[in-house]
């Protein structure tokens, strides 16, 4: 199939996109890696009156570390980050993640602010970003506002993005050095979305976790002070203390009535935490 008739526009800046975002009153949809965007239009999914094509924003392509945080541009691509072409805040475990999103030929033009923003669950940065306690900066122009990346997404490709507002930067909080990072996924083969992510950035010298549990049918499960998981104390030896019990329960609560399908999550949780202890 083809996209339905629609208008284009390419801004020269940022405030230029965000008048024509708010001129179209919700009519308009955002274009930079086009990984999402692109095949919903082909398949009629979305039919907007406008697109408006970001790539070319200087001011969405910057990467700096400022102070204890990375701040992303939102169309740094996926390559960016694998490639080393942005600072590293994380310890490699960014360019971790992003080496393995997908092919490469999607990693070369998806950017990281648009998989954001398409809100998907089972997205790789949904999750890892959570884990790491992310925020977000969202740009209209009625203003600009932050926001934690767990109240980012409100539900399976819903997030609390209005309309004329885009995601403008990423902040990216370093990773404390004796803060320990798992992240696992299970695709039924490589490059496919994941049915079940795991993970977790857990620092036993502060005693806190951090557990992300994604690519399930609605908002990830994020524990910000997860010691529950861990007998009530993430110190010393915690993959030994991991309590799959905790972790099938939290599952349950957000709605996965399948014991198999819960099953398959706490397995991966488990691994990603395996991976973290080693």
């Amino acid at each position: 199939m083809k996209p339905a008739p629609f208008g284009f526009e390419r801004p020269r800046d940022l405030p230029a996109a965000l008048a024509l975002l708010a001129e179209a009153n919700g009519s308009a949809k955002i274009i930079a890696g086009g990984q999402s965007l692109g095949p919903m239009l082909n398949l009629r999914l979305v039919q907007p009156e406008l697109v408006v094509d970001i790539t070319g924003l200087a001011e969405l392509k910057q990467a700096e570390r400022r102070g204890d945080e990375l701040v992303l541009g939102a169309c740094i691509t996926h390559a960016d980050i694998e490639d080393g072409r942005t600072p590293d805040v994380t310890r490699g475990a960014m360019r971790g993640v992003a080496a393995n999103i997908a092919y490469r030929a999607v990693r070369n033009r998806g950017t990281i602010g648009g998989s954001l923003s398409h809100a998907d669950p089972a997205a790789d940065w949904v999750s890892a970003l959570a884990a790491f306690g992310a925020r977000l900066t969202l740009r209209s122009l009625a203003g600009t506002r932050t926001v934690a990346l767990e109240d980012f997404i409100l539900g399976a490709l819903e997030s609390i993005l209005r309309p004329g507002e885009i995601v403008a930067t990423i902040h990216v909080p370093a990773r404390p050095p004796s803060a320990h990072w798992g992240y696992v996924k299970s695709c039924r083969k490589t490059g496919e979305f994941a049915h079940a992510l795991g993970a977790v950035m857990i620092d036993p010298s502060a005693a806190t976790a951090r557990v992300v549990m994604g690519a399930i049918d609605t908002a990830p499960i994020v524990i910000t002070d997860a010691a529950e998981l861990f007998g009530g104390r993430v110190v010393g030896d915690f993959k030994e203390r991991f309590d799959v019990r905790v972790a099938d329960a939290l599952l349950a609560k957000a709605g996965i009535g399948n014991p198999a399908d819960r099953h398959i999550h706490v397995s991966v949780l488990r691994r990603a935490v395996r991976e973290a202890a080693a």
